[in-house]
């Protein structure tokens, strides 16, 4: 997926922004010289994960984006709105949110202990929320307005929610977000989508999670900041409330090599599929 400098100049607000998904769409668009402001809240090293805001916006700026790294706890509306007006005080508005930041912990009812729950709740659905809610008055002043939640489809089958109930109610309070405000700003011009990778995507988060077992067996997170750049390109209005599926989007822009977004290329048709994604496994 190649840039086409769409992106340019325009201002993209992405939360959990300093590793991961959200640090690969932040490069994808930092190539067009697009400007990023970095939600997150890891601004010292962590001992596990690599990565913080700065170095995140180092990054950015050295391959021709403008970055604002801003320490947010999505949390706190307060953390949020002083990065908002940061932000607009910085690059004059905002263009594109992306709803990254998310919590997870896929345990099963009587192993979820509260405040794993309300974390999970509190960052992903009211997160996302918030976050939102802050920039739709700048949004609503832009000509490429759009709101991206990775999220993934609202499948209601049982089995997505029976082994982790909680996270899943979480991860689809973000996509309800979608459903909703689709709908309610389809009036102003404002694209508000989800996006969710087909496969398991390699992360740092990831490996902390599931150990190195799945990378052979996963795609890198390029292939959904690839396929973010392609939807945020788009007009805003003329494609909105959708739930998109990575690959699927690459397949309609004409990408056809998807082996090069496998972490080991030879096992491109035999990757895991990620959960909340109804597909039968001959598919890939």
């Amino acid at each position: 997926m190649q840039n086409t400098g769409k992106l340019a100049g325009v201002t993209l607000f992405i939360t959990g922004a300093s590793r991961g998904i959200g640090k690969a769409i932040a490069l994808k668009a930092a190539r067009d010289g697009a400007n990023i402001v970095l939600a997150a809240k890891t601004a010292e090293p962590h001992p596990k994960l690599p990565g913080t805001i700065y170095t995140a916006a180092a990054e950015i700026e050295a391959i021709g984006g403008k970055a604002l790294p801003c320490i947010v706890d999505v949390r706190s509306e307060e953390a949020v709105r002083a990065a908002v007006l940061k932000a607009v005080q910085t690059f004059g508005g905002i263009d594109i949110v992306v709803n990254n930041a998310s919590a997870i912990s896929l345990t099963p009812t009587e192993q979820t202990d509260m405040k794993r729950y309300d974390l999970m709740h509190n960052i992903n659905t009211r997160g996302t929320f918030l976050v939102s809610k802050e920039c739709l008055p700048y949004l609503r002043k832009s000509k490429h307005a759009h709101i991206l939640n990775i999220s993934p489809p609202l499948n209601m089958e049982p089995h997505w929610f029976s082994n982790h109930v909680a996270y899943t109610m979480a991860k689809y309070g973000m996509s309800m977000c979608v459903l909703g405000m689709a709908r309610e700003y389809e009036g102003a011009n404002i694209s508000v989508n989800a996006l969710w990778p087909r496969t398991l995507i390699y992360t740092a988060a990831v490996e902390m999670l599931h150990g190195q077992e799945g990378y052979p067996f996963s795609r890198k997170p390029e292939i959904m900041a690839d396929a973010a750049y392609a939807i945020l390109c788009r007009s805003p209005g003329t494609s909105t409330g959708n739930f998109f599926i990575d690959d699927e989007v690459l397949a309609e822009e004409g990408v056809k090599d998807l082996a090069q977004y496998a972490c080991v290329p030879g096992n491109a048709l035999i990757l895991t599929p990620d959960i909340f994604v109804n597909e039968k496994k001959s598919k890939l």
